[in-house]
C-alpha cells in the first residue's frame, strides 16, 4: 500500500470525521456489492479499506506520521532493528479499524455487508526489497548467505554463479504478511558486486597485476599467485619484461552457467625501496642500456 492519506484523497491534517467521510465515498463506489466480478474495483476497495483501518487509529496513525511504521503497520529503520516486526496488523487491520469498518458498511449495504467485511480485505502482503554486498568469489565460485529479517527471521540467500550487479532475486513468500489472510509478499534482494583489491573483471576473465623483483625477470622464478581458488604456482622465465602477460587456465571468473574463464596475469617489475649500489654500480659500467632503447617504437 502507498500513502494512506493519497489513497483517500485527504490531508495529512485531516480529522476524523473527514477521514470517515472519505472512506465512506469510496466504499460507496468500489465496494464488490456495487461492482460484482469487478476485479481492479475490488483492489481498490481493499486498499481504501487498509488505509482507513490505520488513519482511523490515533496511535497507530500518530506511529505512521512519525516514520515509525510503514503503511502496513510494520516498523521502519532504527524501530524495525530493535525486533519489534510484527509483519502487518492482525488480520489486516490496525486494532479498532476493523470494527468501524463493518459499522460503516453495515450502515451502507445492510448488517450482512458488515458481518462479511473481513472476507473481502484479504490481499497479497508487500514485497520486501533489500540489496545485498557480495564478494567477487562468491560469484565466481557461487555461495549461501544468512541474512536476519526485521522480524528476527534468518533467510537463507543462494548465489548463483555468475550473477552480475544488479541482478535481483525474488524469494517467494519471504516478504510482508499478506492482510485479512491473504498470501505473504516476496523479498526482493539486488546483489552488489563489490570490488575487489587484486582483480580486475573482463567478461570471465580476471586480469591481475603481480609485482616480481628484478632478481626474478632476469633470472626467471617460480612465484606463488593468488586465484579465486586458492594460490597456485607461476612460472616467470629469465628475462622477463615488466607488463607481460601470461594466463592462467580455468581460473577467471565464471558466466551464468557456470564455465570458468582465464587468469590473465601482468607483470609489473618493483625495484627494492633500499637503493642497491651495487647495482647501480653494474648499470653504469654496463652497455645494455646503451645498446637498448625500449621507447624506438614511438617515434619510428
Amino acid at each position: 500500500m502507498t500513502n494512506p492519506y493519497q489513497i483517500l484523497g485527504v490531508p495529512k491534517s485531516a480529522d476524523e470525521a473527514s477521514i470517515r467521510k472519505a472512506y465512506r465515498k469510496l466504499a460507496k463506489i468500489y465496494h464488490p456489492d456495487m461492482r460484482p466480478g469487478d476485479k481492479a474495483a475490488e483492489d481498490k476497495f481493499k486498499e481504501a479499506s487498509a488505509a482507513f483501518a490505520l488513519l482511523n487509529n490515533e496511535e497507530e496513525r500518530a506511529k505512521y506520521d512519525r516514520g515509525e511504521i510503514d503503511s502496513q503497520g510494520n516498523p521502519k529503520g532504527q524501530y524495525a532493528q530493535a525486533g519489534t516486526h510484527r509483519g502487518g496488523f492482525p488480520g489486516g487491520f490496525a486494532p479498532g479499524g476493523f470494527e468501524d469498518i463493518s459499522d460503516i458498511l453495515s450502515e451502507l449495504f445492510g448488517r450482512q455487508a458488515g458481518m462479511g467485511a473481513r472476507q473481502h480485505f484479504s490481499s497479497r502482503g508487500e514485497d520486501l526489497h533489500f540489496s545485498l554486498d557480495i564478494d567477487l568469489e562468491e560469484v565466481i565460485l557461487g555461495g549461501t548467505r544468512q541474512v536476519r529479517m526485521s522480524d528476527g527471521k534468518n533467510l537463507k540467500i543462494k548465489i548463483p554463479v555468475g550473477v552480475q550487479t544488479g541482478r535481483s532475486l525474488r524469494l517467494k513468500g519471504q516478504g510482508g504478511a499478506g492482510m485479512g489472510g491473504g498470501p505473504p509478499g516476496d523479498a526482493i534482494v539486488e546483489l552488489k558486486v563489490k570490488p575487489h583489491r587484486f582483480y580486475v573483471v573482463d567478461a570471465d576473465r580476471l586480469r591481475l597485476d603481480i609485482p616480481i623483483t628484478l632478481h626474478e625477470a632476469v633470472l626467471g622464478a617460480k612465484i606463488k599467485i593468488p586465484t579465486p581458488d586458492g594460490p597456485v604456482n607461476l612460472t616467470i622465465p629469465p628475462n622477463t619484461s615488466s607488463a607481460q602477460v601470461f594466463r592462467v587456465k580455468g581460473k577467471g571468473g565464471a558466466n551464468a552457467k557456470g564455465a570458468r574463464g582465464d587468469l590473465l596475469v601482468r607483470t609489473m617489475i618493483m625495484l627494492s625501496d633500499t637503493p642497491d649500489n651495487g647495482l647501480k654500480q653494474y648499470l653504469k659500467k654496463s652497455k645494455i642500456s646503451t645498446n637498448s632503447d625500449p621507447r624506438r617504437n614511438f617515434f619510428s
